[in-house]
């Protein structure tokens, strides 16, 4: 295991303070202890050490540990770890990190023989609903610190995706987006091309492409064994856009059939971008090309100037440098992304994923650390721990100032927009015998082989647990 009680740093910055002046106004009066003080770290009037003043909620937890368990390791795991340092000076407590590679087979065994950790990191709401199910006496409702802290902060999506069965489980940590079309700034003002705003100047601006000359779209979807997953997100941000929210929560839960005509019509829909050869696929070949097409090399057409489009997640800028080592990822650089468009400029769908803590201890040094991990304070800490990008919050009260990358602060902008309407990966809600196999293989066999729309979505369908 990994100690993280070490540095006193303090990550700090002006317009840090003034969150955490709003965190402070939001929050009820400071626990005590039986000297008057508060927190770990004071000075010798009693009052709160200094940075220490948005840690007031969180009391003294001198002498206490916190155990952490995640499928983030070395050397991933260090911005983690330096995140919490603030928490260990300012409450007293210790926080101990075990990051392992076989977290999701081991989690199950660890619960089973009765040593949980006091926290883990669960990627996917999926293995969240698994564990209530299996474990339903191990498995802690989150504290009503954290509840109100995520109730402030966060988009109520979150909260449901944390919940099962209408009890709150777990609260969200990272997250990302989904719904970015990449594109060459500079290749479109040289074109005079604007960013589409809506569905049908998208359209409308890949006809324009194809009248120059040009070929719109560049896409791969071959992932080794987990090939078709990108197309499947095409189809789940198509559905947000044409069937809108309520439909798809439907449609995840199973409430409607896989084959229902909603999901018949935004299927179409992708078709019409996807399966339109004179839209696809820009420096690989036609439609088919797609399908063997490597989903990391799928955009890199747009820096030889061959393709113009090419939809894909936030996570997507680390691989630009892989192709061209100075590509510069931003507004004024080689490549940057935009809000990949709603049906009206008035909607804004937004498709994302991200990570949860759960708690299988309710003593008050775990309920007050998983409390602190939906904080501004820890996301304004965490920020700046990834000076390259690749880490983004969905937190509202978050310091978008921090981020290195611009992608990344755009992406955090979008989450936090109170117009925006998120939802989680579909594949990622549903059955694993859907959502990690026949999803995945039918959207392949949709490009490879051309399989009929109607075929494929019943296929899906008839795969339902």
């Amino acid at each position: 295991m990994i100690r993280t009680r070490r540095s006193r740093g303090f990550f700090a910055t002006a317009a840090g303070g003034a969150i955490l002046a709003l965190t402070l106004a939001a929050c009820t009066a400071p626990p005590e202890d039986d000297d008057g003080t508060a927190g770990g770290d004071t000075d010798d009037g009693g009052e709160m050490a200094e940075g220490c003043e948005g840690f007031e909620d969180y009391g003294d937890l001198s002498g206490t540990t916190v155990t952490v368990y995640t499928s983030i390791t070395s050397p991933e795991d260090q911005p983690h770890i330096n995140s919490y340092v603030e928490f260990e000076r300012c409450t007293g407590a210790t926080i101990e990190y075990e990051g392992s590679r076989e977290f999701e087979a081991q989690l199950p065994v660890r619960i089973q023989a009765g040593n949980p950790p006091d926290i883990a990191y669960i990627p996917q709401p999926g293995l969240l609903q698994t564990l209530v199910r299996d474990f339903p006496d191990a498995v802690v409702p989150v504290g009503e610190l954290a509840e109100g802290y995520v109730d402030q902060y966060y988009d109520p999506s979150w909260k449901a995706y944390g919940s099962v069965d209408d009890t709150y489980y777990a609260t969200p940590l990272g997250a990302n987006v989904k719904s970015f079309v990449w594109y060459s700034p500079s290749a479109f003002a040289d074109a005079g091309y604007e960013i589409p705003e809506t569905w049908d100047a998208l359209i409308e601006l890949s006809d324009q492409i194809v009248a120059d000359g040009g070929t719109p779209w560049c896409a791969g979807i071959e992932s080794g064994e987990a090939t078709g997953w990108p197309a499947t997100d095409w189809l789940e941000d198509i559905m947000l856009r044409t069937a809108g929210p309520d439909v798809y929560d439907q449609w995840v839960n199973h409430e409607i059939p896989f084959d229902d005509p909603q999901v018949a019509d935004a299927l179409e829909t992708v078709g019409s971008i996807l399966k339109n050869p004179d839209y696809v696929n820009a420096g690989y070949g036609g439609v088919q090309s797609i399908a063997s097409t490597p989903f990391t090399d799928a955009g890199f057409p747009i820096l030889d100037g061959e393709c113009w489009m090419h939809r894909q997640a936030s996570f997507y800028a680390a691989n630009w440098t892989e192709y061209q080592e100075d590509a510069v990822v931003g507004e004024d650089g080689d490549v940057f992304a935009f809000y990949f468009p709603a049906m009206s400029p008035d909607e804004r769908p937004v498709l994302g994923g991200g990570e949860f803590t759960t708690a299988f201890a309710e003593r008050p040094e775990v309920q007050a650390f998983q409390a602190f991990l939906v904080s501004p304070e820890w996301v304004n800490a965490k920020i700046p721990e990834h000076p390259g990008g690749g880490w983004v919050s969905a937190n509202n009260a978050q310091d978008l100032e921090l981020y290195a990358s611009p992608i990344d602060r755009l992406s955090a902008e979008i989450l936090a927009d109170e117009n925006a309407t998120f939802r989680f990966d579909a594949s990622d809600l549903m059955p694993g015998e859907v959502g990690a196999s026949s999803f995945w293989t039918e959207m392949t066999n949709w490009i490879a082989n051309d399989k009929a729309d109607a075929e494929v979505l019943a296929a899906i369908e008839a795969s339902w647990p």
